[in-house]
């Protein structure tokens, strides 16, 4: 498995599914920080699901704001803007599930 790396938009990724071989789509191990927001951005052509697996966050899609708990999934239309803010002391975890697969060119910070 992938090692964990840090990402610019202001998260922890770990790659667990994101291959040539299926450019349908990708699966990342997502952790961000106590307390952090990742930075506001859209993926151009890409639509993405956010599946919470621990913490408590508020996510802003678009215009809208609510908050999400483990087992809270929340969808993304492709380039829509996105981020998530960890509320807790604690790390937040998600999957983030990509249609096509996610691809680092098509990550567009706003």
């Amino acid at each position: 498995m992938a090692k964990e790396y840090y990402f610019k938009e202001g998260c922890y990724i770990q790659e667990w599914h994101n291959t040539d071989q299926d450019s349908d789509c990708s699966i990342a191990h997502v952790r961000v920080e106590a307390k952090q927001t990742t930075r506001l951005h859209a993926l151009k052509d890409t639509q993405e699901r956010y599946v919470i697996v621990s913490g408590q966050a508020r996510v802003t899609v678009a215009d809208k704001s609510w908050l999400v708990d483990a087992k809270d999934v929340v969808q993304i239309a492709a380039n829509t803007p996105q981020k998530i803010e960890n509320l807790l002391n604690e790390d937040l975890v998600f999957l983030a599930i990509c249609t096509p697969r996610f691809k680092e060119k098509n990550y567009q910070e706003l």
